[in-house]
């Protein structure tokens, strides 16, 4: 993908993507990452792209400032589970592992992130299934198959055939949260939309969800912006 460069300090890359789809200059802040995408039609040219970023310079900064800083998980730092922030030991073991205060590692610093990782993964399915069957239990349906994947559009969906998919990274969240979006999907088992009475089923799953979902909108981005790939460990 091409991309310009946005002078100042510090300097901002900006990514370029042409569609022929596109009738005008548009430009994507990612809000969890703070990447800059610069959608051009097809026949616009670089120097028009120059000019376009330049003009709308002050919007690029202030969307990529307010973008939570990535953070990586590593052994003496903390990590968010379930509405705790604990920190993160090294021990004998040799996966991460969940403790009543903390969560173990191997003494392995490059590898801590996909392990923990794996450990998200893991817990978000044992929470998410829970609350899941309690739900469909409380609703009088049944549900497909449930999924996990570290999707950036949604927090969760529920598909015409009730099968429900959620993203992971909500164990990462307050546990009300991640009960929240379990009542949302489970909702969706009996309306298919977004209605006044898909939000009165909701409401009757889970009295007083607001709170919870309004923590998700203010907080959600956070929960992305965690990088979980091996660290590079060569040394400068």
């Amino acid at each position: 993908m091409e991309s310009i460069i946005l002078e100042g300090i510090p300097p901002v890359e900006v990514h370029l993507r042409r569609s022929p789809r596109a009738t005008r200059l548009s430009l994507r802040v990612g809000r969890t990452d703070g990447r800059v995408t610069l959608t051009l039609p097809r026949r616009a040219t670089l120097r028009e792209a120059h000019a376009f970023a330049n003009a709308q310079a002050a919007w690029i900064r202030q969307h990529v400032s307010a973008a939570p800083s990535v953070q990586h998980p590593v052994i003496g730092g903390t990590l968010p589970i379930l509405g705790e922030v604990l920190p993160i030991v090294a021990g004998q073991t040799r996966v991460a592992r969940l403790l009543p205060d903390a969560v173990l590692v191997p003494n392995d610093t490059a590898k801590v992130g996909p392990r923990i990782k794996t450990l998200l993964r893991t817990l978000a399915q044992t929470h998410l299934t829970e609350a899941c069957e309690r739900y469909a239990t409380a609703l009088g349906r049944n549900h497909g198959k449930i999924t996990f994947r570290d999707t950036r559009s949604r927090w969760g969906s529920c598909t015409s055939r009730g099968d429900l998919m959620f993203s992971w990274r909500l164990v990462m969240a307050p546990w009300e949260v991640l009960d929240y979006v379990a009542a949302h999907e489970v909702a969706h088992l009996a309306h298919m939309d977004h209605s006044a009475r898909f939000w009165a089923q909701v409401e009757d799953l889970l009295p007083r969800y607001q709170p919870h979902r309004a923590w998700l909108k203010a907080h959600g981005a956070g929960l992305h912006a965690w990088n979980f790939s091996v660290l590079d460990a060569t040394p400068d």
